[in-house]
């Protein structure tokens, strides 16, 4: 089964790409959070955008409770 050595191949080869764009994004978080003091004021439109991304993740994921809003970041519950 040629094909499905392909699509493993392929899903291997993505699952590192995100696996080194996670790495690189944390890496690049933890520096910047030591660069800045205090909090960040968000606007309206970067709270959205967060919002937006949090609800995607939230679409996949089961919670234990079967009540998602117990696990929403503050952000979502302040809009």
């Amino acid at each position: 089964m040629l094909w499905a050595r392909m699509l493993a191949y392929i899903t291997g080869t993505v699952d590192q790409e995100l696996l080194l764009r996670n790495e690189y994004l944390a890496a690049e978080n933890r520096i910047l959070r030591a660069q800045v003091q205090g909090r960040l004021l968000l606007s309206d439109a970067e709270k959205a955008t967060l919002a937006e991304i949090a609800a995607a993740k939230a679409s996949t994921e089961s919670y234990p409770s079967g009540n998602p809003s117990k696990y929403e970041p503050w952000f979502l519950i302040n809009l």
